[in-house]
């Protein structure tokens, strides 16, 4: 039996191929639950290798710790099963992140994609190992290497172009991004990551006003959806460069915390989202504690540098020494293995660390002497340069509390200059 482009697909039976249609178009649109959809396709057809392989890419795309085994399980289960070629390059680029090898696990679905174009899985989990990994440029060009194998005639063409604008978007092609995201969420309106591509252009460009209108405009992604957290933090922010702190907690409260989440990629949000409110003069009240509850399982995993800091940001501003000491020894063990969080952690997990933690322990001097060497290599440890900028603004906090005013006027000039370049219809000046 064949997929709905037509590649083959190993133990299929009839009544799992729509659900293994559904779970991937649930799962490009971050919609619904594929994984749970993924597992419906199993128990309709035992040996379909493909629905083995979103199970495992659904669970280690989540940088949770503890999905890993279940997901090695998954493919355990998938190499006792016969398969063609394109399944096993799945499962040989699946297990190596399972081992920590994002970047390679990235080069062999990039071989993927050049043989099978309309892959569109091998194509969203490449993208989103490139952005873990902070690789700007393949973000887009991942995207670019199979868009003349895609047409509007091809299931799953509005996630393409949703992929390719955020890919822009990174990129700094704000107008080009802007326009397939947009055009890509009225093919799809539940299609979360290009209503997220063009929230990225509008935050990028300090286009405010338009922003909340583009979030609170199209309610396809705010129901059933699991990037809603993380589009709801977007409106967050242009409330917060607005200073209008009761719309800012007022998310927070709701949408973006009030369900108690336990995902990690939720957790970030929530930490991201105090940790600048606070940056800005706005108190917070005692919502840290809570946030810092919910961090705590995760203190010494050590998995992802990335995740490391959003979960220091709550325990520093909570005070759980407890679990800070946890997540210094998680990265102190992260540093001594061989693969890519390694590196991660090196580059800017363990100083960026060390530095909010200081700054939240009011050592401002301390924390502008750990992040200056980094300011310039934040990519490093993945995440997109809207999530990443929270660094920059504490650095300059940092600078600015810390009696270091000449550098804080500095590094102001070079932002205040970088966001007027961004603009629609900016000229670059000399």
């Amino acid at each position: 039996m064949r997929d709905a482009v037509g590649y083959p697909l190993s133990g299929c039976k009839t009544p799992a191929l729509d659900l293994l249609d559904r779970a991937g178009h649930e799962f490009r649109c971050f919609a619904g639950n594929p994984l749970a959809t993924a597992e419906a396709a199993l128990a309709a057809a035992p040996e379909l290798v493909m629905a083995q392989v979103l199970r495992a890419w659904l669970l280690l795309l989540s940088t949770e710790a503890p999905a890993v085994p279940l997901a090695a399980q998954a493919l355990a289960q998938a190499r006792l099963l016969p398969r063609n070629e394109r399944e096993s390059l799945h499962l040989r680029a699946a297990e190596l992140v399972c081992h920590g090898h994002w970047r390679a696990a990235g080069l062999v679905l990039e071989e993927l994609s050049a043989a099978y174009p309309l892959d569109s899985l091998a194509l969203q989990a490449g993208q989103q190992i490139d952005f873990f990994c902070g690789d700007t440029r393949m973000l887009r060009d991942r995207v670019l290497a199979v868009l003349p194998a895609w047409s509007d005639a091809v299931p799953g063409w509005h996630s393409v172009l949703g992929m390719l604008a955020f890919g822009l978007e990174e990129n700094g092609d704000y107008a080009r991004a802007e326009r397939l995201g947009r055009q890509a969420v009225e093919l799809e309106p539940r299609d979360a990551w290009a209503q997220h591509a063009v929230a990225h252009v509008l935050e990028m460009q300090g286009r405010r006003d338009e922003g909340i209108r583009w979030m609170e405009g199209n309610h396809g992604w705010q129901q059933d959806n699991f990037l809603a957290t993380h589009n709801w933090w977007h409106l967050a922010l242009h409330h917060l460069a607005h200073d209008n702190a009761a719309a800012v907690l007022k998310l927070y409260d709701g949408p973006i915390h009030g369900h108690r989440p336990t995902v990690v990629a939720e957790l970030i949000d929530a930490s991201a989202l105090l940790w600048r409110t606070e940056l800005r003069g706005h108190a917070v009240g005692e919502r840290w504690d809570a946030l810092a509850t919910l961090w705590e399982p995760h203190a010494a995993s050590g998995n992802y540098a990335f995740n490391d800091l959003h979960a220091a940001m709550a325990f520093a501003r909570a005070g759980r020494d407890a679990a800070l000491r946890d997540l210094f020894r998680s990265q102190e063990q992260a540093l001594s293995r061989g693969d890519d969080n390694a590196g991660f952690t090196r580059d800017v997990g363990a100083p960026a660390v060390r530095a909010f933690v200081a700054f939240a322990q009011n050592d401002f001097a301390r924390a502008v002497e750990l992040l200056r060497p980094i300011r310039t290599r934040t990519n490093r440890f993945g995440g997109s340069h809207a999530q990443r900028d929270v660094i920059e603004q504490t650095l300059i906090e940092a600078a600015q509390r810390g009696g270091q005013a000449a550098l804080a006027r500095a590094w102001m000039t070079q932002r205040q200059s970088l966001a007027e370049q961004r603009r629609p219809g900016a000229r670059l000046r000399p």
